[in-house]
């Protein structure tokens, strides 16, 4: 496959899980990739698997230093960006009146800060022409117990998405977001948890979710794939990946 020849693209969070799948299909379609993470065992595997045709680099999303290192290093590998994916996040589950502020920083560090300075230092190295798609949440919208600050992160991120592509409309630039539902990966969307714990979220996920199935981190990746190369006359759009979760959670009732 050669559709993807001649691209040059950023993906944060791209070691494992949905990133990582972004990588793949890139790499295979013959772009060249740069891909962040935090985790030494991830950046490692990842080297691994995708080969020459992508560039690993360690580095923190939540760390303004680290921010304006990672474009240093775009600008000396890639020299431009067709797409930025940023995908990067992180999500850690409490009711509203136990969670700490710690666990809020993290979050809000991470999946917004780190967001919108990321994206901030990398749009001047983007051509007319390419594209940022961000990874949203279905709780963005759907108010999910448990969820109060991850779904605010992901909130304050499509408000970005769609601010964003106001303001880079006129270059050229596509901007859109990809809303993921139950996803099956590594940490299945929820930091922190036991295999047990894990275990019974995956089993409300699919008693959830209207397709009865988690969905895969490549049919998350197909999708933002198709925003950021197929849908060319599409900007400011959040696209669902959830099996119909979304649609149904926020249906009228009467």
């Amino acid at each position: 496959m050669t559709k993807y020849v001649g691209k040059k693209a950023v993906i944060t969070g791209g070691t494992i899980g949905m990133g990582l799948a972004i990588a793949k299909r890139l790499v295979e379609g013959g772009a060249e990739v740069l891909l962040t993470g935090r985790n030494e065992r991830n950046l490692e595997d990842a080297r691994n698997e995708l080969g020459p045709g992508a560039h690993v680099v360690r580095s923190d999303t939540s760390n303004m230093a680290d921010i304006a290192a990672l474009g240093t290093i775009i600008e000396e590998r890639l020299g431009h960006v067709d797409y930025l994916f940023v995908n990067a996040g992180i999500a850690e589950m409490a009711p509203v009146e136990v969670a700490t502020e710690e666990s809020y920083d993290r979050q809000f560090g991470v999946n917004t800060k780190g967001a919108f300075f990321t994206t901030q230092r990398v749009i001047p190295l983007l051509r007319a022409g390419g594209a940022i798609v961000f990874t949203t949440s279905i709780a963005d919208s759907t108010g999910s117990a448990g969820m109060g600050v991850y779904s605010a992160t992901k909130s304050a991120v499509w408000s970005f998405a769609q601010v964003l592509a106001s303001e880079l409309v006129g270059r050229g630039i596509r901007v859109n977001a990809v809303s993921p539902g139950f996803i099956d990966t590594p940490t299945a969307g929820a930091a922190g948890l036991t295999a047990e714990e894990r275990a019974a979220f995956h089993a409300i996920g699919d008693a959830a979710t209207p397709m009865k199935r988690h969905g895969t981190s490549d049919e998350v990746a197909r999708a933002a794939l198709f925003l950021a190369a197929d849908a060319t006359f599409t900007t400011g759009v959040k696209l669902p990946v959830d099996g119909g979760l979304a649609q149904h959670v926020n249906a009228p009732r009467g």
